[in-house]
């Protein structure tokens, strides 16, 4: 299904000696970049008249002509009334506290009960908006904040904020292994070259940047503030297990489980029984798509991550006497 989509705009004085493509995404906040590229490259969009290029400079003042069909995308997820965990809500920015085990997106082995499923029924607009409003991902068994959008001008400037880097995103990671400081891990990412299920670190892969610092430290574990420059897929779980500190719980990154010396029942099972990675989404911050506003939400980490939390603790304390 397709809608004509017919704009007219002319390039404001204050955007002189700036490229086309930039003054075209001030000036048509709703669309991406890269579709306005697009657009000039197809001649559905014109400047006084001509054919220009992305990379052109404007001199401001030159009318702008938008004539193209935009596709609508046809709905063929079902809406499902599934609880969800409400930090934030406004008329353009939904902030949601993911719990561990629920799906992002529908896919193969998960054709419902996702948070896709969630959102069209508490917003049922949202399937007229690009991936229903997500504009970023957490794994399944990932924890934590994630932002929808709510509408198509929120949606594009929040995209753009996560490209250029200024979303800021914090995790709680409980690692195995010491740490003795904090660092960066600047090493790309891409799909492993044998198993295609899974990433890696490879030579030719997109550039990946984590940073981290140290949150608590343990006998035989690290619990770290994980800091996210680029946000590739499994970022945080591929790079420090690439470091040899893979995330407790990690069912594909993961080693044998760690345990610290004279572990008690207590800490095997309470290191067993976590059943997914120890990662949790703890603090968001981004400017708010309508106000401009810097915004910042914390959660606290899930109850699974307080008890094998509190278990290192005690063991600790028990080995320390």
């Amino acid at each position: 299904m397709s809608e004509h989509v017919e704009r007219n705009a002319n390039i404001p004085e204050t955007a002189a000696g700036a490229r086309l493509d930039r003054a075209l995404a001030e000036l048509f906040p709703d669309y991406s970049r890269s579709r306005l590229q697009q657009w000039l490259k197809d001649g559905a969009i014109t400047v006084d008249g001509s054919r220009w290029r992305p990379r052109d400079r404007v001199k401001g003042g030159e009318t702008v002509s938008l004539r193209t069909a935009l596709e609508v995308a046809v709905p063929t997820v079902a809406a499902e009334a599934i609880a969800l965990d409400v930090i934030h809500e406004d008329a353009h920015v939904l902030v949601i506290n993911k719990p561990p085990g629920l799906v992002v997106h529908p896919g193969a082995g998960n054709p419902d009960g996702t948070l896709q499923n969630a959102l069209l029924h508490r917003h049922p607009h949202l399937e007229q908006i690009p991936r229903c409003g997500i504009v970023h991902r957490i794994d399944k068994d990932t924890s934590g904040l994630m932002v929808v959008a709510l509408s198509h001008r929120a949606h594009t400037l929040l995209t753009a904020q996560l490209q250029d880097k200024t979303v800021g995103r914090e995790y709680e990671a409980l690692v195995g292994g010491t740490f003795t400081a904090g660092g960066t891990i600047d090493a790309p990412i891409a799909r492993h070259p044998r198993d295609r299920k899974r990433m890696a670190v490879v030579a030719a892969g997109r550039r990946a940047v984590t940073h981290y610092r140290i949150s608590e430290r343990f006998s035989a574990h690290t619990l770290l503030r994980v800091f996210l420059e680029t946000g590739r897929t499994h970022q945080i779980r591929v790079h420090l297990a690439y470091l040899q500190h893979p995330l407790v719980g990690d069912p594909v990154y993961g080693l044998r489980p760690r345990l610290p010396k004279g572990a008690d029942d207590a800490v095997r099972a309470a290191l067993g029984g976590l059943g997914r990675q120890a990662l949790h989404a703890a603090r968001l911050v981004l400017q708010h798509p309508q106000t401009e506003q810097t915004m910042a939400w914390e959660v606290p980490r899930p109850a699974d991550m307080v008890r094998v939390l509190e278990a290192l603790r005690e063991h600790d304390r028990r080995m320390a006497r």
